[in-house]
């Protein structure tokens, strides 16, 4: 992790800026595919319960998370979210690698993501850090996603 960057674990407390930084991330989305992201729809309450979210703050203000659920032989990245003043700063990058860190310390050699076909900026960061085309997925009334995984050392 970026040094000063440390993520803290998200709880039931947390719920609420979980879901307005969410939906403040994913905003610049919604004209490019005709309405919200997953993401900003999603549930937060249950989220925060049944996932790992930790949060990156910065100078004490929440700059940043991630989502992750794991499943049996793999650590799958629900949502990376970075308000937009931090965009293009690496957190996303760090949290990334955040990840893969918890992925091997339960012992996964694998990490999965989705994202929308659309979100060609987000699909090239992800090949730049080692995950591969798996499949494309028709989901009504979003689009396509892009299914994406990365074999862990």
């Amino acid at each position: 992790m970026r040094e000063g960057l440390t993520p803290r674990r998200a709880t039931r407390c947390d719920a609420a800026a979980v879901r307005e930084l969410t939906r403040s991330a994913y905003a610049a989305w919604v004209s490019v595919i005709g309405g919200e992201p997953r993401p900003m729809t999603a549930d937060y309450d249950v989220a925060v319960r049944d996932h790992m979210i930790d949060l990156l703050h910065r100078d004490g203000d929440l700059s940043a998370l991630i989502e992750m659920c794991p499943e049996s032989d793999h650590l799958l990245v629900v949502n990376v979210a970075v308000l937009p003043i931090f965009q293009g700063r690496g957190y996303g990058r760090a949290l990334l690698g955040h990840a893969e860190e918890i992925a091997r310390s339960i012992g996964l050699a694998e990490m999965r993501l989705y994202t929308n076909s659309r979100f060609t900026k987000t699909i090239r960061l992800y090949e730049r850090l080692g995950y591969q085309f798996d499949h494309e997925e028709t989901v009504p009334n979003i689009g396509i996603a892009v299914h994406m995984s990365k074999r862990l050392a």
